[in-house]
């Protein structure tokens, strides 16, 4: 999995989830209710600077505090395609890859780049390289079947689409081999 866009905000450590998705902020727990809380008490420009480019960067520690998992979704509903911070909380971690929310680690990346700053990610790889600054950093990479549940949009389209493939051996197994209609 690939991405390409522009750094349109670099933050420090230790956001919480709350702080992501604060709880005075959300008026309904839909995709539009959490994209418009999303980073209020962090970033009053936060949807503006979404403008100027889709992946969000951060230092230690991103998403800690909480088990909720509004504040993937409304990261994710607000348009950011990818946070990459130097580390992730453990529950904001494997909520994000549940949902399909693409993150990756990568330590000192507040350093490598900044707001504005064009970046080519392969999640696959690790490789992010900071085409504004010509340079290349290496992230962790994801074991494969998280790498898997991101990229089939989260841990629900991941089942659908092993229940799809094992409907289709199945149907392959009952069908006699050379019977025409």
């Amino acid at each position: 999995m690939k991405i390409h866009n522009k750094v349109f905000g670099v933050y420090g450590s230790d956001v919480a989830a709350e702080q992501i998705a604060s709880s005075k902020y959300v008026t309904a727990v839909t995709p539009e209710g959490l994209a418009q809380a999303c980073m209020k008490d962090i970033d009053l420009q936060f949807h503006e600077k979404l403008n100027n480019g889709k992946i969000m960067v951060a230092a230690q520690n991103f998403g800690c505090n909480s088990s909720r998992e509004w504040a993937p979704r409304a990261l994710k509903f607000s348009g950011v395609e990818l946070v990459i911070a130097d580390s992730f909380a453990r529950i904001f971690f494997r909520n994000a890859i549940n949902i399909g929310f693409p993150i990756i680690e990568c330590q000192d990346i507040c350093q490598f780049c900044e707001e504005g700053d064009e970046l080519d990610v392969d999640l696959s790889t690790g490789v992010i390289k900071n085409l504004t600054r010509k340079t290349e950093k290496k992230g962790t990479v994801l074991p494969d079947f998280l790498l898997d549940i991101m990229t089939a949009g989260g841990l629900l389209g991941k089942l659908k689409a092993e229940m799809k493939d094992e409907e289709n051996r199945a149907a392959d197994v009952c069908e006699p081999e050379g019977r025409s209609e």
